[in-house]
């Protein structure tokens, strides 16, 4: 699996080629911003792993705003367009980008994407990352923000043992809330685990089936759309 990319594995991909991918990749990146910039409408890269509950949250979200945000995403998948089909019935436009063995997205594949969608009129497009806690972190989309999806029933520890994503991270939903009163989780625990490798910890409950949170995390995608260039929420 990324075979090409190495995903920062010095034994699979020479570091001058790992330099050479990135930083072709981010100039892509600074192409799909500008475009974002252009049509005035805050991108996020949502990431975290699968059955983190991405979907579920978007779907909320376009359930709970309705037309007072306009959302549109892209859905990426090693396989199918799942996921795609699933923001489309919520009323969200969205496609679906297939990796085949790929388990991130690049620039590229986002760039891809863009062409023929109608991002003009969009309060907001999410960048629906594949399933994964280690490569997503690593490749720059043209992304305002990063947030990441971390559910209740992946455990405590999940951003000591991928601390690459959560430190990269402006926004962290704890996701599938609900489940709380039936598991030993302890959301201190967690807090404290984002506190010791985010500059800034930001940690938003949310249950996309009972719709707790979801009120929280509109308003600060409205607060991020107001400070497009701040650096941390």
């Amino acid at each position: 699996m990324c075979q090409d990319c190495g995903c920062g594995d010095n034994e699979l991909v020479p570091v001058a080629v790992q330099e050479r991918l990135l930083a072709a990749n981010d100039r892509t990146a600074s192409h799909n911003r500008r475009h974002f910039e252009e049509a005035s409408v805050l991108a996020l890269n949502l990431m975290g792993s699968p059955g983190s509950g991405k979907t579920a949250v978007l779907e909320a979200t376009a359930r709970r705003a309705g037309k007072a945000l306009r959302v549109g995403a892209v859905s990426g998948d090693l396989e199918t367009d799942n996921d795609a089909v699933r923001l489309q019935r919520a009323g969200i436009p969205a496609r679906a980008i297939t990796t085949g063995t790929a388990c991130h997205l690049d620039a590229e594949m986002v760039h891809k994407a863009l062409h023929g969608f109608e991002i003009a009129g969009l309060d907001l497009f999410v960048i629906e990352n594949v399933g994964n806690l280690v490569c997503p972190a690593i490749y720059n989309l043209g992304q305002a923000a990063n947030v990441v999806a971390l559910a209740v029933t992946e455990g405590e520890d999940k951003p000591l043992k991928y601390p690459a994503m959560f430190r990269g991270a402006d926004l962290v939903l704890l996701t599938k809330v609900d489940l709380l009163p039936h598991l030993e989780v302890s959301v201190a625990a967690i807090e404290d685990a984002l506190a010791r490798v985010m500059p800034n910890p930001r940690m938003i409950k949310v249950s996309a089936r009972t719709g707790e949170g979801i009120d929280l995390w509109i308003s600060w995608i409205r607060n991020r759309r107001r400070n497009p260039a701040e650096v941390r929420a």
